[in-house]
């Protein structure tokens, strides 16, 4: 397996997939997330995950970009394996909205 994360991420989308211009936004940064989750990986493993008695700022930083991939991936409808490679021949998920920002709903006849 040769290149990045993220090289290896679009082109295993793209062999399996047909993406919209839409997804294909979405890919690119779900691409440069992956790209950015490796470089921080390797930080960690070089540093370790304390630095001066304190958590180490690329491990805080990791676990952000871990969960931004994992929604991108999510939005776009991909299915991956155990391991996060994309699964060959899977089916992608049904679409549907994301989620995030709830809308209160009014209560009728309360106090």
């Amino acid at each position: 397996m040769g290149g990045s994360a993220g090289t290896r991420l679009w082109t295993r989308v793209l062999e399996e997939f047909e993406m919209s211009e839409t997804e294909l936004v979405l890919l690119r940064e779900a691409c440069r997330t992956a790209d950015a989750v490796e470089e921080l990986h390797g930080y960690v493993d070089e540093q370790g995950t304390m630095v001066d008695g304190r958590a180490n700022p690329a491990l805080v930083e990791l676990r952000q970009q871990r969960i931004l991939l994992a929604r991108l991936v999510v939005a776009l409808r991909v299915p991956l394996s155990d391991d996060g490679e994309v699964v060959s021949g899977g089916q992608r998920t049904q679409a549907r909205p994301m989620r995030g920002v709830h809308q209160l709903r009014s209560v009728e006849g309360g106090a």
